[in-house]
């Protein structure tokens, strides 16, 4: 049998805080309504009954000295430790009916549906109440009878003689697994669970400005508990997925575009679509490749504030790479009425601001 601490993660000097922490976050890595694999559907079996025995202070001591944690007869050391630190004391039966797990899924949105917000049916395969039964998990409006065993303490007392006299000690009931009552006639859709496995739709409000990694709580949407118990919370992870030519940048937004020598020297207005439409952006005359211009306000809304961040557009100034005749003509006309000798050239000393300070801020 695997160790119970190796199961979940945790070191022997583990608080019960941090055992719950790593249960929670091993339970919503393989929860069953997360991966469907029988595999792993065993694993959580694994770290849902570790997780049993080490939140439990009397199961964990009984297992930390070597005794049978999960149950079962016999007396070992563990029994004399419950005699002398309470273990023996009536603890009373369990409740039937306790809270449900909480639940992760993962939603895809789009880049416009992060900025913006947008309104989502989710289709969740989860445990709901028993609607035959109404969660009693009894049937034909019965009722649980008290156990004849344990009389409806939900344990069993024995006595064993050990090197310190006679010692007697406390079990959970094996008739009745610790309830204190019997279902006689269990509900024959939920087999006496109170709860059943089935699809159900949630609406959801995702807020403009999300972005992959943020979480939505909804409250008392995760899964219905044992006897019809209270349900858990279900957990919304957001997945922004990748735009065609939009990049987001925390609030901002970039795209890049490449535009005719032509057009960067004499100055033009150039129709980009963007998130809010096609937007008209100004090209100035002289316009270098490398230049950006922003256009306020139409990136991102801001999750956790006000207003947008801003669309960055990154100029590039294409140069044709093959010239007709007359078009070499016009360009050699060009050059010689600016003065631009061939093989002219302009180094550029680290202090520039030109090419050495783009590198510079692009490694940064």
């Amino acid at each position: 049998m695997a160790d119970l601490y190796e199961t979940l993660g945790v070191g022997r000097d583990a608080s019960f805080d941090d055992i719950k922490k790593a249960y929670r976050k091993l339970a919503r890595s393989y929860h069953p309504d997360i991966n469907p694999d029988p595999k792993v559907a065993e694993r959580f079996k694994e770290i849902t009954a570790a997780y049993e025995v080490l939140s439990d202070p009397d199961k964990r001591q009984n297992y930390d000295v070597g005794g049978n944690s999960f149950g079962g007869g016999g007396f070992g050391f563990g029994d004399v430790m419950d005699a002398f630190f309470g273990g023996g004391q009536q603890r009373g039966p369990r409740p039937r009916t306790r809270a449900g797990q909480d639940a992760l899924i993962r939603v895809e949105v789009d880049l416009a549906e992060a900025t913006f917000g947008c309104d989502r049916e989710l289709s969740v395969e989860t445990a709901l109440s028993c609607s035959k039964c109404g969660g009693s998990g009894c049937a034909n409006n019965s009722r649980p009878r008290t156990c004849d065993i344990c009389k409806g303490r939900g344990e069993t007392q024995q006595v064993a003689r050990s090197i310190l006299g006679q010692i007697m000690t406390s079990r959970p009931c094996a008739s009745c697994q610790g309830f204190g009552s019997v279902i006689s006639d269990p509900c024959g859709e939920c087999a006496g669970d109170g709860r059943v496995r089935s699809r159900k739709s949630i609406p959801i409000k995702i807020p403009a400005g999300v972005e992959t990694g943020n979480r939505i709580q909804l409250s008392g949407q995760g899964e219905v508990g044992p006897g019809g118990g209270p349900a858990g919370d279900l957990y919304v992870e957001i997945v922004e997925t990748q735009h065609e030519f939009l990049i987001r940048e925390g609030n901002n937004l970039h795209i890049s575009i490449a535009i005719p020598m032509a057009s960067a020297a004499l100055g033009t207005v150039v129709n980009i679509q963007t998130l809010d439409g096609v937007q008209g952006v100004e090209i100035k005359e002289g316009t270098q490749s490398g230049t950006t211009v922003a256009l306020k306000g139409l990136g991102v809304t801001k999750l956790r504030g006000s207003g947008r961040g801003d669309l960055i557009v990154h100029v590039e100034v294409t140069t044709p790479n093959k010239l007709s005749r007359e078009q070499g003509e016009i360009l050699k006309n060009f050059a010689r009425l600016r003065n631009d000798e061939p093989g002219m050239v302009q180094i550029h000393t680290n202090e520039d601001q030109g090419f050495f300070g783009k590198v510079r801020n692009a490694f940064r």
